[in-house]
Order: structure tokens, then C-alpha cells, then sequence
């Protein structure tokens, strides 16, 4: 585990601060030099893309859900407890 952790010496940090410099300067003037136009917005319109209000929601059934259920007793479902801990 010693490979992965040296001290820096000061000529080091130096030439580490300088690659940082060199590049986030490039970086910003190519970000600088891009046509804001071309950059448009990440909005997409599409015909029909939302759903309609209304429609008939699916009713809920007691007889149903306690036909679903794994464990149950007259009017309740067993349920776990914690079992996801």
C-alpha cells in the first residue's frame, strides 16, 4: 500500500499547479470560443406527448387485494415486519 501515497515535493506541487493552470485556461478559452447559436436548448416538442385527463381509473377491489395477498386473516393482510433490515 506505500505505492499509492508519496509526499510531494515543492518542484512537484509546482509543476502540478501549473499543468492544473494550462489546462483549465485552454479549456475555458475553447469553451469561450464556442457560437453561442449553435448551443440551442434541450427542448423537444412532440405531437402527443402528454397523456389526457379523464379515462376510467381501474376501481378498487377489497375482494381482489385480498386475493393477492400471501397471508390473511378475515378483514386484515399479514404483513413482514422489518424484514427488510
Amino acid at each position: 500500500m506505500n505505492f499509492l501515497f508519496h509526499n510531494l515535493s515543492e518542484k512537484e506541487k509546482e509543476e502540478i499547479k501549473k499543468q492544473v493552470n494550462f489546462i483549465t485556461e485552454s479549456f475555458s478559452k475553447k469553451l469561450s470560443e464556442i457560437e453561442k447559436t449553435k448551443v440551442g436548448e434541450g427542448f423537444i416538442e412532440r405531437e402527443g406527448s402528454t397523456r389526457s385527463e379523464g379515462g376510467n381509473p381501474a376501481e378498487f377491489s377489497r375482494k381482489i387485494m385480498f386475493e393477492n395477498a400471501p397471508e390473511k386473516n378475515d378483514d386484515f393482510i399479514i404483513a413482514e415486519r422489518k424484514s427488510w433490515k
